[in-house]
């Protein structure tokens, strides 16, 4: 499964990212109850994955370790 969705998000990035999903799925049930908040769902799944399609593209990283490489030298 790694290598279809390779980490490229810090946690930071990632507890970002869930918080904001929480909250804008929030405005689906609470608040004015809108279909917009289903927008939620991409930095929520993105958070949880710990992968966002978008940094793959672009070539970009906020992750510190290359999880893609990491393989132990003896």
């Amino acid at each position: 499964m790694s290598n279809i969705f390779p980490r490229n998000e810090h946690s930071v990035d990632r507890a970002v990212r869930i918080v904001l999903g929480v909250v804008l799925l929030a405005l689906v049930f609470v608040g004015p109850k809108t279909l917009w908040g289903l927008f939620g769902l991409i930095p929520l799944a993105t958070g949880l994955l710990g992968s966002c399609p978008l940094y793959r593209v672009c070539g970009l990283t906020t992750c510190s370790i290359d999880h893609r490489h990491s393989t132990t030298h003896s």
